[in-house]
């Protein structure tokens, strides 16, 4: 028996993940990611997609996040039909996603119009809001652990990934070989998500690289925050963190709260500038069974901060200059509101721009982490004389090091192990970090390789 899977995406960069699974005739797509970063990878977003939508039977999806979900609108607009697989908490904050992703495309085409910077004559949505509500009718939540079977005589399982709310890998079987893919890999003893379920088989294995080739500082977070956030204050300015929506603007949150509780920061006030991410907190809440915090605790933590929900109150915190603390979407500051936060706070040298995480290459997130001076936004260039500080140790992806620990639970090494989902210097550096210190056959696919699963 023999699968053919090719590599679509998340291959050669972290973001838009997609594997598409050929098995007895029958087509299976796992994940399904926008490409975000540099312009020629964003471009591919507008490509054709290399295989009729229709012609795709199901989907399975690990995680909400959008290098993960974000092209699914595009795809079920162009054909796809079939049902997408995914845990209940996933399907709650794609629910939150994928609308809030079109609406911002179609705000952002809407203001490239208006003020004429764009090179299109009309600029256009890549995806509508409508497209995005409607693609959510294709979703089938399904519980982890529970074995399911799909088409092409493959059955899945979904295991606890960490990472965010509702991340899973996924466990595949076709007659007697496991496929396994990791989806992205959370960090052990995380204070707020679950540990990486360990695995023990697989005939071949898709494993994710994002920080292959580097590792988190021991330094304990809460301590960093906290320095930082003094040494602002104490200069009269204040901390934009611009934070993923879903997963770090909550780990932020039960980490403001314990060092406001034990008076370890100045009593500034603390505001998430971010719809989204004020809903996504809600879900924390609706689903206690997929994290570590206790009902009480997520109701306490999670009101350590004010909500702003609407333009008007978002514009006032930019025109009032006190010291506080913002935390906005998104998280590479790819888009959303804290594009104009940073519009006002970002020239300013006491005001200190904090990232907690990876920073993906030709994102505004990753200039400014490299020292940039300027950065562009909105057809202007924008000066950088704030501080910039990116704590890796916030990240909630596994690094080199928790990768190699996660691997060696297994038993036995697998057929082959294709290393995706990093930067090339991070994919090649776990690749041979597998090969020499475990032994494994591996390999680091490039964009629409594909290969025989036998």
């Amino acid at each position: 028996m023999t699968v053919k899977i090719t590599f679509l995406g998340g291959a050669g960069t972290v973001t838009g993940s997609k594997y598409l699974l050929e098995a007895d005739g029958r087509r299976i797509l796992v994940d399904c990611g926008l490409f975000q970063g540099f312009k020629p990878l964003r471009l591919r977003n507008w490509a054709p997609f290399p295989v009729p939508p229709a012609s795709i039977d199901q989907m399975l999806l690990t995680h909400a996040h959008l290098d993960h979900s974000g092209y699914i609108p595009l795809l079920v607009r162009n054909g796809f039909h079939g049902p997408i697989f995914c845990t209940n908490a996933t399907l709650a904050l794609c629910g939150l996603l994928l609308p809030d992703s079109g609406h911002l495309q179609e705000r952002d085409a809407e203001f490239a119009n208006r003020r004429g910077f764009s090179k299109h004559k009309p600029a256009l949505p890549l995806y509508s809001l409508a497209d995005a509500e409607r693609s959510l009718e294709r979703f089938r939540p399904v519980s982890f652990h529970k074995e399911m079977p799909l088409a092409g005589g493959l059955t899945a399982r979904f295991l606890y990934a960490g990472h965010i709310l509702g991340a899973s890998m996924i466990k595949l079987n076709h007659a007697d070989m496991k496929i396994v893919f990791s989806g992205d890999l959370g960090r052990p003893n995380d204070i707020v998500m679950f540990d990486p379920e360990n695995i023990e088989t697989a005939d071949y294995l898709i494993v994710e690289s994002t920080y292959g080739n580097r590792t988190h500082e021991a330094r304990d977070p809460e301590d960093a925050l906290a320095e930082l956030i003094h040494a602002t204050v104490s200069r009269g300015g204040t901390i934009l963190i611009p934070a993923f929506a879903v997963g770090r603007t909550q780990s932020l949150l039960f980490h403001l709260y314990r060092l406001k509780k034990t008076n370890r920061i100045p009593d500034v006030p603390i505001y998430v500038d971010s719809p989204m991410a004020i809903d996504a907190t809600e879900i924390f809440a609706d689903h206690m069974k997929d994290h570590r915090i206790s009902p009480a605790e997520t109701r306490t933590a999670f009101a350590v901060a004010r909500y702003v929900r609407t333009i008007d109150e978002s514009k006032r915190l930019d025109s009032d200059r006190a010291p506080k603390i913002i935390l906005s979407a998104s998280g590479m500051a790819t888009g959303g509101r804290v594009l104009h936060h940073l519009e006002t706070y970002a020239p300013n040298p006491a005001n200190l721009i904090l990232f907690a995480g990876f920073q993906a290459g030709g994102t505004r997130g990753a200039a400014m982490t490299e020292g940039a001076k300027t950065i562009k936004m909105h057809g202007h260039y924008i000066p950088v004389g704030a501080q910039v500080e990116n704590l890796h140790m916030l990240s909630a992806h596994a690094d080199a090091d928790e990768i190699m620990a996660w691997l060696r639970h297994f038993r036995s090494p697998p057929k082959m192990t294709f290393i995706t989902h990093g930067e090339p210097a991070a994919a090649d550096a776990l690749r041979r970090r597998v090969a020499e210190e475990l032994g494994w056959a591996c390999t680091v696919p490039d964009y629409r390789d594909e290969a025989e699963l036998t």
